[in-house]
């Protein structure tokens, strides 16, 4: 009897150590592997080099922001980091019927130009479908960046995990970019999470405006959902400075993105926040200056919570909603409309929002 005692607790002792070995074999891989993006990183334009569409002082502009949820959040979906089951969350039909649903909507929306969210290229989660290629193939005509702000060969949790990541933010304009940037925000996690964790950036596209010396500037964003808040807090001061120099030079810029906070100025009181819900973190406008003007429309949520799926959720009215995806434009641009279109979150779990501005003087 003491024999089999004894074996067992070496099988089991053994077993431990496999399993502590196994995961610094993993996270000593993580380490080596961590996408370490420079604080500043070039970006090439599909169309550079090329002679392209200009926009003019006077021209209205249609710009449409969204967060296509990597083609897996449609209203079937709930995901584990908001407090639902999922960690795949679509099949493959599913990803291409989704992917087909935001192409469709998107061209009903007549852009000139989309500022995107959670594009996967090369992720397990969405089946290595490479959603910036069929989204550009929907606009042939259009020029397009790409920036990387997740990219893990595995991020090891929960069970089963979710598997490889590459996803970021893509901006498409129906006018030339002559040159794009992605800058690196602060990164509010430590070693080992931040392995295996996003690295969120900005991607600023210059676009020339014709018979001017100044720039229409496109910032594109995606900032902190699931920190203790100082890390939105980082982000946010850092894009205010971003948008504040551009705005100072007198370019005309057009920020948009899923902020994962309300305005200061919106009033969200129509979705209230219910206790054991994702919290959404809340932008202080005071801190962008007076060269900036905020726009979002509270009139239908730009976002839902993920807790529970949309589609069969009985209780529809008291869902838990956010008003969380916008736009910041400086005062050298009109806003004419800002519209939230109320998609019933069928491909994604945001909604578009749509900007139209007129290029002033």
């Amino acid at each position: 009897m003491k024999n089999v005692i004894k074996k067992l607790v070496k099988a089991v002792i053994c077993l431990v150590l496999a399993l502590v070995l196994a995961v610094v074999i993993l996270f000593t891989y993580l380490t080596v592997r961590e996408y370490r993006p420079a604080d500043r990183e070039a970006l090439e334009p599909a169309f550079a080099g090329q002679d392209a569409l200009k926009p003019a002082i006077g021209d209205e502009l249609t710009v449409v922001t969204w967060n296509v949820g990597c083609g897996t959040l449609g209203d079937n979906a709930d995901f584990f980091m908001d407090y639902g089951e999922m960690v795949y969350t679509a099949d493959k039909d599913r990803v291409k019927e989704n992917l087909s649903g935001i192409t469709s909507t998107l061209l009903d929306a007549d852009p000139d130009i989309m500022l995107l969210q959670e594009t996967d290229i090369n992720s397990s989660r969405s089946y290595h479908t490479d959603e910036t290629e069929v989204i550009a193939s929907a606009f042939p005509d259009f020029d397009h960046t790409f920036a990387y702000n997740f990219k893990v060969d595995i991020v090891p949790y929960p069970i089963p995990p979710i598997g490889k990541v590459e996803s970021g933010i893509m901006t498409l304009s129906r006018y030339g970019i002559a040159s794009a940037e992605r800058i690196q925000l602060p990164c509010p996690f430590k070693w080992p999470v931040r392995v295996a964790n996003l690295k969120r950036c900005v991607s600023v596209n210059r676009i020339p405006i014709e018979n001017s010396d100044k720039q229409l500037v496109i910032v594109n964003l995606h900032l902190e959902a699931y920190d203790s808040g100082e890390g939105k807090i980082a982000q946010t001061n850092m894009l205010a400075d971003i948008l504040r120099t551009e705005a100072e030079a007198g370019n005309y810029v057009i920020a948009a993105g899923d902020f994962n906070q309300a305005f200061s100025g919106t009033d969200t009181s129509a979705y209230p926040e219910y206790e054991g819900k994702w919290h959404c973190g809340l932008l202080d406008e005071s801190a962008f200056g007076d060269l900036l003007t905020f726009c979002q429309d509270p009139s239908s949520p730009t976002c839902r919570s993920l807790d529970q799926p949309y589609a069969t959720a009985q209780d529809k009215e008291h869902f838990q909603f956010y008003v969380i995806d916008g736009f910041i434009v400086s005062d050298n641009l009109e806003v004419i409309s800002v519209e939230t279109r109320d998609e019933q979150f069928r491909y994604t779990d945001h909604n578009p929002v749509v900007l139209k501005v007129v290029i002033k003087e």
